[in-house]
């Protein structure tokens, strides 16, 4: 099935259906308003951005699957940022929300878009108001962390990417803070089932009957629709729904938003008929952000997709996220008032002392350095296993390492992190060089009735439930508008209950810091809800160091490019047909040059062109349409193949069409050149 671009006629039927630290160090009033007119005033100003966050597309390492053969060789949707800014306007206190398309946050983005908006903004957004999270897309570029463990399979630190996701990111947040204006938000919620199952259900049952009551068929079912009107007109919406990104399956070598990055595409594009290219403020903005998916696969029948079919399931996962957000635009949902405020500081999770209150045993403990199970190394078998020889739940071999090596050796290891069978303490590698982090922040915003906690992992549903129940006590909330906010700011694997984590499944083996994690961010969680709800400060703790000066990278960029032998850069080497039909494939190869020489963010390696009538060209599709694909490979030593497809969709106009190829060649000297190449022209009838 294939996505056409926007029509009359689906539009139709698809709209009738569908001060730095804020709270450490006071408030900050919202920009062009005058203090005594912002304390005058009730209600909030709203601003929604989106931009390219898309990085390298071509022999990087894609991440999420941990696969070093996994290396992408092109592109079938670009990845964005969205970013949405809410002001209170009675106190001009502010936060940021960002949604990105990619795999996970890691603190070395963070780090870098908060020193950028400081030099642009100055104080307004900062430590304590910005909250940056990830869609989980297991089919994005890997390399922009700074802690080796992340750039293993990437071979090392990628600074294009980096630098790509970064400006991305501060791109939309611009446009987001321009685009501030008198705005209503709307809270509602919903159930949608048959979007997601369980993939660690032994884990699960281990917990007490009250978490799984919540959760009677052993998923979060909640949809949140957090949507922003002006003059009654539905502008912009954030939803929250939790399952993986790993729809798309590790066979997979093209670029993608996977699930959610479809479903914010399709609500946006094929609905609202958005221009990505276009410098216009856009008429709709849709996130699709995560909560506690960590144990909630979108394979319902619990095995990895292959590939080609995994573009359906992605594109089937994310059209129910969008129908049962679009739905919620048909309740009249809460209308938010109130404060907006937050709270964020960091924690060493290395060394925590966990209060008896939230230990649930009524005795102190600690959690320790961190430490990698062999069972997360065997990966999650429902979403595509790792390393070979090694399974969830107990590993012979490694258990017996464990247990007569470490735990005799370490007590302290051993009351942190049994039973965990111990394949690397790779907090012990920290000391050497650092492979993961272990001053993690953890944030609280509030907005109206609505919580959000910024949790730095994958959270799984009874773990999140914990920490949602924990805030609400708090703050007299209801549980269902405490959300948990998960992949945000940075990353710390898994989060898992002590009772999963006992079953030592893959979440559970990827609990780095042990048996007493949730506890020690429930205890973290509360603090800054105490805080939050009595308007007192907390001191931001100690946190992670700029690892910038240390980021390795072991893969070569382009040296040289040159054509094929008799042809020249963007030459066609393989011709179209003359004719198609709806619903058939065109495939046009080039001659081409390595796609990483210009990430061209923000524009497109491709063009779909329809004729006119007065015999100009126009574009109606481009490398971020669901409908168009890049494929890049290289050919010898330095010549590069491009082949561009189009799936003709249904409804189209009947007339005269070709695609065009937009490369960049590198020279032996390093310049670097654009070149362009055109297809004959093709008929669709």
């Amino acid at each position: 099935m294939s996505v056409r671009r926007s029509t009359q006629s689906r539009r139709t039927v698809m709209k009738a259906g569908a001060a730095g630290a804020l709270g450490l160090t006071g408030a900050v009033v919202a920009e062009g308003l005058p203090a005594t007119a912002a304390a005058a005033d009730s209600g909030h100003l709203v601003g929604r951005g989106i931009a390219d966050a898309t990085g390298e597309v071509a022999e990087v390492g894609m991440m999420g699957y941990g696969r070093i053969d996994q290396q992408a060789a092109g592109l079938h949707t670009r990845l964005r940022a969205r970013a949405f800014i809410v002001v209170d306007r009675a106190s001009g206190r502010r936060v940021l929300l960002v949604v990105v398309d990619c795999a996970m946050i890691f603190e070395s983005v963070r780090q870098k878009v908060v020193k950028r908006l400081a030099q642009k903004y100055g104080a307004l957004y900062g430590d304590g108001n910005v909250l940056i999270t990830a869609t989980h897309s297991h089919s994005g570029p890997g390399g922009y962390s700074h802690h080796l463990l992340y750039n293993l399979t990437t071979l090392g630190f990628h600074r294009k990417t980096f630098d790509a996701m970064v400006e991305g990111i501060v791109e939309a947040v611009q446009r987001a803070h321009d685009d501030i204006a008198p705005s209503d938000l709307l809270l509602s919620h919903g159930r949608l089932t048959g979007a997601s199952i369980n993939r660690s259900r032994a884990a699960f049952d281990r917990n007490p009957e009250a978490d799984r009551r919540h959760f009677p068929s052993a998923v979060d079912p909640q949809t949140t629709l957090l949507r922003v009107e002006r003059m009654g007109r539905p502008v912009g919406a954030i939803n929250w729904f939790p399952v993986h990104g790993t729809s798309m399956s590790g066979e997979n070598r093209l670029i993608s938003g996977d699930n959610k990055g479809f479903a914010a595409y399709h609500w946006e594009h094929e609905v609202h008929d958005v221009d990505y290219r276009s410098p216009a403020s856009p008429e709709f903005v849709a996130a699709f952000a995560q909560t506690n998916s960590g144990d909630m696969s979108p394979n319902l029948d619990l095995k990895p997709p292959t590939t080609p079919e995994d573009f359906a399931h992605t594109q089937a996962s994310g059209l129910r996220q969008y129908e049962a957000a679009a739905a919620q635009l048909h309740r009249p949902g809460t209308r938010l008032s109130g404060s907006v405020d937050s709270r964020l500081v960091y924690i060493d999770l290395s060394r925590t002392t966990v209060r008896p209150e939230f230990t649930g045993d009524g005795r102190v403990h600690r959690t320790s350095k961190p430490c990698i199970g062999a069972s997360m190394a065997a990966g999650s078998v429902e979403d595509g296993p790792a390393f070979p020889g090694l399974e969830e739940g107990e590993n012979s071999f490694w258990d017996t390492v464990s247990d007569s090596l470490i735990y005799e050796t370490s007590p302290e290891l051993k009351a942190a992190q049994f039973p965990k069978d111990i394949l690397a303490p790779i907090g012990e590698a920290n000391r050497l060089y650092p492979w993961v982090q272990e001053r993690v922040p953890v944030m609280l915003i509030r907005i109206g009735r609505l919580y959000l906690i910024g949790i730095p992992g994958e959270v799984t549903v009874c773990a999140g439930l914990r920490l949602r129940r924990t805030v609400a006590s708090v703050v007299g909330a209801e549980v269902e508008d405490v959300l948990v906010a998960g992949y945000a700011n940075a990353y710390f694997h898994y989060l898992t209950t002590p009772e999963e984590y006992d079953a030592q499944h893959y979440e559970g083996g990827s609990t780095l810091f042990g048996r007493w994690q949730l506890p020690a961010l429930q205890q973290t969680a509360h603090e800054l809800a105490v805080s939050l709800r009595d308007g007192t400060s907390l001191p931001m703790g100690p946190q992670s160091p700029d690892l910038s000066d240390k980021a390795l990278s072991m893969q070569p960029g382009v040296v040289v490019d040159v054509p094929q032998f008799f042809k020249s850069f963007g030459d066609v080497v393989v011709r179209p047909r003359e004719s198609y039909r709806a619903g058939e494939r065109v495939e046009v190869v080039f001659a081409g040059a390595h796609p990483s020489n210009n990430l061209r963010r923000g524009r497109t390696y491709l063009e779909v062109q329809r004729r006119e009538a007065n015999g100009t060209w126009r574009t109606i599709a481009d490398d971020s349409d669901w409908a168009t694909r890049f494929h890049w490979e290289r050919e010898g030593i330095a010549a590069s193949r491009v082949r561009i497809t189009w799936d003709v969709w249904r409804g189209i106009a009947p007339g005269i069409y070709r695609i065009v190829y937009h490369g960049d060649s590198k020279s032996v000297t390093g310049t670097v050149t654009p070149f362009a190449g055109t297809s004959p022209a093709f008929s669709v009838r």
